[in-house]
C-alpha cells in the first residue's frame, strides 16, 4: 500500500504495540494539564515510571530507562525545579544523590495511572466484550516470561 512503511504494511508486533501506546500516551499527557500538571511531558515518564518508592539514584534511573546519566539528570533537574522530586544525599553512598518523589510528584504518578486506566477503558469500549481483558492477560503472561528470562530464571 502506498504511504505505509514496512512495519505498518507487515503489521509487525512492534507496529501493533506502538500504535495503541502512542495513542494512550497522547491522550494521557494531553489530559494531564487539566489535572494541574501542565509542565509534565512524556519524556518525564522515564523518571515516574522507574523511580522506586524509597527513591532512586540518577544512575539507576538512567539504566532502567536505557538513557544516559546526563539525559536523566536533565529530566530530574527539570522535575526538581517544578517541585515534583527532591535530590539529596544517598544514605547508602555519600558520593551519590538520591531522587525522591515529593507529594506533588506522587500526585502526578497517581494522575498518570488514573488517566491511563481511563484511556484503557476507552480502548476496551472499541473492542468486543472481554477482548481487552484477554489482551491484558496475554501481555501480562508475555511480560512475566520476559522478566523471568531477564532475571535468569528458567
Amino acid at each position: 500500500m502506498p504511504g505505509k512503511n514496512i512495519s505498518a504494511t507487515e503489521r509487525t508486533l512492534g507496529y501493533l504495540l506502538r500504535r495503541p501506546y502512542e495513542t494512550l500516551q497522547a491522550q494521557v499527557y494531553g489530559q494531564l494539564a487539566g489535572r494541574g500538571f501542565p509542565d509534565i511531558r512524556p519524556a518525564h515518564s522515564a523518571v515516574f515510571r522507574f523511580i522506586a518508592p524509597a527513591g532512586s539514584r540518577v544512575s539507576e534511573l538512567a539504566e532502567r530507562a536505557q538513557m544516559t546519566k546526563q539525559s536523566m539528570s536533565y529530566l530530574v533537574e527539570a522535575l526538581a525545579g517544578g517541585g515534583y522530586v527532591t535530590v539529596g544525599p544517598d544514605p547508602e553512598d555519600g558520593r551519590a544523590k538520591r531522587v525522591r518523589l515529593t507529594a506533588r510528584g506522587r500526585a502526578v504518578s497517581e494522575a498518570l495511572v488514573a488517566l491511563s486506566r481511563k484511556v484503557e477503558a476507552g480502548f476496551a469500549a472499541r473492542l468486543p466484550p472481554g477482548r481487552m481483558a484477554a489482551l491484558r492477560d496475554l501481555l501480562g503472561e508475555l511480560t512475566e516470561a520476559l522478566e523471568k528470562e531477564a532475571a535468569g530464571a528458567p
